[in-house]
């Protein structure tokens, strides 16, 4: 069976119809080109500016959103080849999975949606979509309105890991690092971008996610349980060893609880850590920053990427044999022990890294920062804006239009252009 077979007509459709190439090019399947789109749009290339956790500017060695998503992208690509669906559509999907994400990384995304509550919120996820289908550059329709990348319908399927609009999303659990109860609920879609939403779920019932889709989540939670974890290691804010401590195990689980775990037992996660523990590369010692303890930290990053991801493998191909898992037919299986060790890395990530007094100050700087610059877009618009922006505002027919696209601008500017930005616009280059 070839991918022809396993992803049909409707599978590579594009939302407007494109020619066959004037030029000589190379043979390319439609998702290998869909890939190369995102490789080589703007967006992606911002990422290398946009926080990870640790800021980008702060240290060379951690990771910013490009490299998370460059990772993110080979997890997914070495787990859909056993799994049976297509690997370059799959890695497209992770690659693009965090365009969405304005300055100042969730943080960021929270001061948005409190700036865009009277128009249908935030998301970084329904940004995603709103880039790779308006925002970034590639092309027109016939009216002359921009289409974005014009990617296949399966692939912005792929890219969407919440399909659904935020009327129909879960209310958010657990609080932020200043203790402030979450409120961003996750979602794919804003209200203004739902007939391209519906021309890609055509045929799909209800919010399933599909199979490309599933993996790339999963590759992303992988990714950013093992390397924030790595990060926070390198940047002296982790010690594993101290886990040994029942007293600060206790302290670590009671911050996994509140991001990510409300059920979590002390227990269970106990258990979950224990586990881990055993996996030779484990250190019993703290990092002291030699290569060879540099080499053992890689060595622990890699069997665990390993081990979560031969356990969604077996769990998966038990549950559905050999046949491919393509599309909408069937889902990736996540063993809860395997969820239950991802989530645990995340905590101990949150308790040392998120949480730090000096980060929860800086966090609060950041959303005023945001607050500030949106005001002074406001009232300088629309030449204050970039000269694709400046055309939206122009063009927008209403209050709620023109907010959004202010919403766009400020989304768009990585962490360094956000300050340079707010010095520039809101006068503290002169004082």
């Amino acid at each position: 069976m070839t991918w022809d077979d396993l992803y049909d007509d409707a599978a590579r459709e594009r939302i407007v119809p494109e020619p066959a190439k004037r030029v000589p090019a190379p043979v390319r399947t439609p998702f290998e080109r869909d890939r190369a789109r995102v490789v080589h749009s703007a967006s992606l290339r911002r990422l290398a500016a946009k926080t990870q956790v640790v800021g980008p500017q702060s240290d060379d060695f951690v990771r910013n959103r490009l490299t998370h998503s460059l990772e993110v992208a080979q997890i997914a690509r070495d787990l859909a080849h056993p799994l049976g669906c297509h690997p370059d559509l799959t890695e497209t999907a992770a690659l693009a999975h965090d365009l969405g994400h304005p300055p100042f990384g969730h943080n960021g995304e929270r001061a948005l949606n409190d700036l865009a509550q009277g128009i249908g919120g935030f998301e970084g996820n329904a940004q995603t979509l709103r880039i790779l289908t308006r925002l970034e550059a590639k092309t027109a329709d016939a009216d002359g309105r921009s289409v974005g990348l014009n990617l296949t319908r399966a692939t912005l399927d792929a890219c969407t890991k919440y399909p659904w609009a935020r009327e129909d999303a879960r209310e958010p659990l657990g609080v932020h690092t200043d203790g402030v109860p979450k409120t961003l609920r996750k979602f794919g879609v804003y209200d203004d971008d739902r007939p391209v939403f519906d021309w890609m779920r055509s045929g799909v019932d209800g919010p399933r996610r599909c199979v490309e889709a599933q993996v790339m989540d999963f590759a992303d939670d992988v990714a950013y349980s093992v390397h924030d974890l790595e990060d926070g290691i390198v940047a002296g804010k982790i010690d594993l060893t101290a886990l040994t401590e029942p007293a600060e195990r206790a302290a670590v689980w009671r911050t996994a609880r509140s991001w990510y775990l409300p059920d979590g037992d002390d227990a269970a996660l106990d258990d979950a850590l224990l586990r881990m523990q055993r996996v030779d590369a484990w250190p019993d010692a703290p990092y002291d920053g030699s290569r060879r303890g540099l080499a053992a930290l890689k060595n622990l990053t890699s069997d665990l990427i390993g081990i979560f991801c031969g356990n969604v493998q077996q769990a998966t191909r038990e549950a559905f044999g050999d046949r491919p898992l393509v599309r909408h037919r069937v889902d990736v299986v996540i063993p809860g022990q395997t969820a239950l060790q991802i989530a645990v890395l995340k905590g101990i990530a949150a308790h040392y890294v998120m949480q730090a007094a000096g980060r929860v100050s800086l966090m609060s700087r950041q959303r005023a920062m945001l607050r500030e610059l949106f005001e002074a877009l406001a009232g300088g618009a629309p030449a204050a804006l970039d000269p694709q922006f400046r055309r939206d505002f122009s063009d927008a027919d209403d209050d709620g239009a023109r907010r959004r696209v202010l919403v766009d601008q400020l989304a768009s500017l990585t962490d360094a252009s956000a300050l340079a930005w707010h010095a520039r616009l809101c006068g503290t280059e002169r004082r």
